[in-house]
């Protein structure tokens, strides 16, 4: 599913018109992204928890060359399905 596809069932399923189910949609995934980015975690009950986590640096090897490389610490976002997502 792509996201017109996606705005096209929320519409049907909540009885609004296409572009009313656009906008929210805008919405919602800005304030998900605006909250990970102050670092928050977002629970949606029954559906999953978005979080940020910190991934410790660490050492890799370059499978071209055989070298051993630094890869630096960073932030990524971790998503955890609730009960009623699980299949």
């Amino acid at each position: 599913m792509n996201k017109s596809e996606l705005v096209a069932a929320i519409a049907a399923k909540a009885g609004m018109t296409k572009v009313a189910a656009a906008a929210a949609l805008e919405a919602t995934i800005d304030a998900i992204a605006e909250s990970m980015q102050k670092g928050e975690a977002v629970q949606l009950i029954g559906f999953g928890t978005f979080q940020v986590v910190q991934k410790a640096a660490r050492k890799g090897i370059n499978l071209r060359t055989k070298e051993t490389i630094e890869i630096p610490a960073r932030k990524v976002v971790k998503f955890k399905a609730g009960a009623k997502l699980a299949l």
